[in-house]
């Protein structure tokens, strides 16, 4: 079994953090670089598949999260795919990214503490106690109620991880990617705590079969911009907006 992990293109909310209270989490587009990302991580699917032995293949299942930014990601990484290797898309509700509650669109801690000071200061004395896998934002999601419903997702592919043809592709978002990983390769709560997240269009490849084992590479870096470049496809996709980055300290 072969299991693509494909984190969405650059997003506006990832050049700036102002594009969450604009848009809502949810329907925060890519940009313009985003989408380019995306389809050039679809060519290294592609690129891949097509080096493998045909006896060794089975078609893309392709499961994506429903927000706006994975939904475009999905779409740039079947534009890059032959219609050939792709088998059924599906959107999946427990991919969404992590709910943080009333710290959603409020990134900056300063400014978390200052808007909800009792409920921020109860949150920072968890994840000092509890550390952060475990300690939930007020009315949000913790890292462990992600790993929680990831689980449940998985229990919908794990039936076919016998079969070293399946090929499984899930488009979603750097912490719930994260924790796919964590629950598919057993890691600990610990592997969780010191990993980042995936590069914007990063691919992890996960291959190998039940009995054998299964492990884990980074099979595809997107292509970041390059001094020169900061100021280039920074419009959101498939929409007249722009966001311009935040300046200074």
């Amino acid at each position: 079994m072969r299991l693509f992990l494909v984190r969405h293109g650059e997003s506006l909310g990832n050049i700036n953090e102002q594009a969450y209270r604009q848009f809502g989490d949810h329907n925060v587009p890519l940009t313009q670089w985003g989408h380019r990302q995306a389809v050039e991580a679809g060519g290294a699917i592609a690129s891949y598949l097509k080096a493998l032995p045909s006896a060794d293949f089975g078609r893309l299942q392709i499961w994506y999260s429903p927000f706006l930014r994975t939904r475009q990601s999905k779409d740039a990484l079947l534009s890059a795919l032959p219609e050939s290797v792709v088998g059924d898309v599906r959107e999946d509700y427990l991919l969404r990214e992590q709910d943080f509650g009333l710290f959603t669109e409020i990134y900056d801690h300063a400014e978390q503490k200052q808007k909800f000071p009792e409920e921020f200061e109860k949150w920072a004395r968890l994840r000092s106690n509890s550390g952060k896998f475990y300690a939930r934002p007020p009315d949000g999601e913790s890292r462990a109620d992600v790993a929680q419903r990831v689980r449940l997702f998985l229990q919908t592919v794990m039936h076919d991880a016998e079969n070293s043809d399946h090929n499984v592709v899930i488009v979603g978002h750097g912490v719930t990617n994260r924790a796919v990983e964590m629950n598919f390769l057993h890691r600990p709560v610990e592997w969780f705590e010191r990993s980042d997240n995936p590069g914007n269009a990063d691919i992890t490849l996960i291959e190998g079969t039940r009995s054998q084992g299964y492990e884990s590479i980074l099979l595809h870096q997107a292509a970041d911009r390059l001094p020169g470049q900061e100021g280039e496809l920074r419009d959101a996709y498939g929409a007249d907006v722009t966001i311009t980055p935040k300046t200074g300290g």
